[in-house]
């Protein structure tokens, strides 16, 4: 990835990270929270994300004695509930919790009615998961190198399955396309679910998709995990490799889940968000609560999650073009 584009975003995050001395000064600042929270879901209810904003907010209710309060918003691609936020106070009463996707609408949309980069401050992530490379039985691989080979023998044979152009699952997709330069069929279905039915019924042969829903189905033999799509294995899979070392080189794609606020929340704010964010997600109850969805979790410092987006953009932004994916 061009260092440059790196360091551009890198910039532009920088601006929301040092409010200005108004707000520094926010009435309440040292307070907070005196009032409910709503933390808007850009997706719909019953999904990850939806998930883990009701772990989080119960969590933050019963610490601060203040509601948290979820507000699902779906539609857009997310871009409805991430619009709500972008143009909320920035009082920290009003904060978004985002997917990966929030990562990739820049360069997919060619209009948005906020600029991810400028509108919203990291506030931490909350997990940070793979993909994980799945096949039917019936296909004749056992590991990445057989399916690469399978691909640049029979060029015609693979189609993958995803839910949404713009997903995780499709960017995953085109990833190891140009990483392998082997020939994939793109096929888009209305969300994960029917993406997932498809594979296991043999109308595509690969799907790059996130582990809860799949577990069950790799661990009763309906479908084969060939491997996982971060830099380490999973604690969830630990026998199944990673694509990088099933022999693709620097393939690291994850599933991940942020909270961001209005780009002008003061440094108070996003810091008490954070340290509650962080303490929370280190408890005992809130692991198991996670781990019951198949996910870890995982926070960061606000400037971690500000150069991790700062590289989520930039990678999505080159895969993208590369790819020929052609925004809406």
């Amino acid at each position: 990835m061009a260092g440059a584009a790196v360091a551009a975003v890198v910039a532009a995050l920088a601006i929301t990270a040092t409010p200005n001395a108004h707000a520094q000064k926010a009435p309440g600042a040292y307070s907070y929270p005196t009032r409910p929270i709503r933390l808007v879901v850009p997706t719909a209810a019953g999904g990850g994300v939806d998930t883990a904003a009701r772990i989080v907010g119960h969590a933050l209710t019963e610490r601060w004695s203040q509601q948290v309060v979820v507000d699902n918003r779906a539609g857009g691609s997310g871009i409805i509930g991430s619009e709500i936020v972008s143009h909320a106070a920035s009082d920290g009463y009003t904060l978004l919790i985002a997917p990966t996707t929030f990562s990739t609408s820049k360069s997919l949309f060619r209009k948005l009615p906020y600029d991810p980069l400028r509108d919203f401050r990291p506030i931490s992530l909350v997990s940070n998961e793979p993909n994980v490379l799945v096949t039917p039985p019936a296909l004749p691989v056992a590991s990445v190198s057989d399916l690469v080979a399978l691909g640049r023998r029979e060029p015609r044979r693979l189609n993958y399955g995803f839910g949404g152009i713009g997903s995780t699952a499709s960017l995953c997709g085109a990833l190891f396309r140009l990483k392998t330069g082997i020939s994939m069929t793109a096929v888009s279905y209305k969300g994960n679910g029917p993406a997932v039915n498809a594979l296991v019924a043999g109308e595509t042969q690969v799907m790059f998709v996130g582990l809860p829903p799949t577990l069950s189905l790799i661990k009763s033999g309906k479908l084969r995990g060939l491997a996982v799509t971060s830099s380490q294995r999973s604690v969830f899979l630990p026998e199944t490799p990673t694509i990088a070392e099933g022999g693709v080189p620097d393939f690291e794609v994850t599933n991940w889940i942020g909270i961001l606020a209005p780009s002008r929340t003061p440094q108070p704010i996003v810091q008490k968000l954070n340290g509650e964010i962080v303490r929370i997600l280190a408890t005992p109850a809130v692991k198991e609560r996670f781990s019951s969805h198949g996910v870890v979790p995982h926070s960061t410092t606000p400037e971690e999650f500000g150069r991790f987006l700062a590289r989520e953009f930039a990678r999505w932004e080159h895969v993208i073009k590369a790819s020929g994916i052609t925004p809406n």
